[in-house]
């Protein structure tokens, strides 16, 4: 059972007040009674409840981060961004992922919003926005990260996607390839469809040139080695000479499936890049070519717009969209 405060109170011979004053401003209360209200507390392991006091207060000192994929080491940098920005400002970070999944990201809005988090940042899982402008509504702003929001009122803090498929495709193209299999996810996620509307746009502009969309359920390891192994089974006539997939993930578990087939070489065969350039990226077997996205700067700045509403709520919204950046190794030059 959990400790009281009068407990606490009662065991050191003081009022609840005193208590309360010893935890949150003990430079008002005498030294030699602190010292007896603190060891009371460590006597008895009393644990003050926060979400009360800022309940109470009707102020917390947390924020919410919802990522598509906690697994995906993009998100997790994107993490230590946000919470190193908000460490400097005395706020926490609560993390959430939704897997993307509209109903999980909805239950976590719903969460944060009952633990009367100052701020919301979403990476969105799919275009309907109707939660999070509940959430504005109540007066919690939210930041959108990892995607824009075209035509909406939302701040975000984004990389140019669409520019980075265009960017990739591009290099596939100037290397020869002409066969071009995007690989992973589903165009109903804006980052896939910005990524395949760019290399679309690329390979447009080369007569020859082909693309295909080859999609699956999740943009995961696992889920690129099925999509691999699929493509290395085909007729050598009909497999594509180069593949973009959507995530550096996804890229790994293409790799994992021609390597382990083994009658097919990379790039010689197939040339292969991701995206996000992960630091796995460059220690892979073939190391990785890929898109680097700013992962940590993306946190970085979407924490600081945040704040920036938290202060001001009537503050416009701002879009910051960084531009991304080639990076060329082995699985497409080797």
């Amino acid at each position: 059972m959990a400790v009281s405060i009068r407990e606490v109170a009662n065991l050191a011979g003081v009022s609840v007040g005193t208590v309360s004053n010893v935890l949150n401003r003990p430079t008002a209360v005498a030294p030699r009674t602190v010292d007896r209200v603190r060891r009371a507390i460590d006597e008895l392991g009393y644990v003050r409840n926060d979400a009360a006091r800022q309940l109470r207060a009707g102020r917390s000192t947390t924020v919410g981060l919802i990522v598509l994929d906690a697994q995906n080491p993009f998100f997790a940098d994107v993490a230590r961004g946000a919470e190193d920005a908000a460490a400097e400002r005395g706020l926490a970070v609560l993390t959430g992922n939704s897997d993307e999944q509209p109903s999980r990201e909805n239950a976590y809005l719903d969460l944060f919003e009952e633990q009367r988090v100052r701020g919301v940042l979403l990476s969105p899982s799919s275009e309907t926005l109707e939660a999070a402008q509940r959430l504005r509504d109540h007066g919690i702003p939210v930041v959108l990260v990892d995607r824009t929001a075209p035509g909406s009122d939302f701040s975000a803090v984004a990389v140019d996607d669409e520019r980075g498929g265009f960017i990739a495709a591009s290099h596939l193209l100037e290397h020869d390839r002409r066969r071009i299999a995007f690989v992973g996810g589903q165009r109903a996620l804006r980052q896939v469809d910005d990524r395949f509307a760019g290399a679309s746009r690329a390979v447009s502009g080369v007569p020859e040139a082909t693309i295909e969309h080859v999609t699956t359920d999740q943009l995961t390891v696992l889920a690129g080695r099925e999509a691999g192994s699929v493509i290395a089974a085909r007729a050598p006539e009909d497999r594509p000479d180069a593949i973009f997939a959507a995530n550096d993930l996804v890229a790994v578990g293409v790799m994992q499936a021609l390597v382990m087939i083994g009658e097919l070489r990379i790039p010689q065969d197939i040339a292969l890049i991701g995206y996000d350039d992960i630091a796995f990226a460059q220690s892979t077997v073939v190391p990785l070519t890929s898109i680097r996205q700013p992962a940590e700067l993306i946190g970085t700045r979407a924490l600081e717009v945040l704040a920036q509403l938290i202060d001001d709520p009537t503050r416009a919204p701002e879009t910051i969209e960084f531009e991304p950046e080639l990076v060329v190794r082995a699985s497409t030059t080797g």
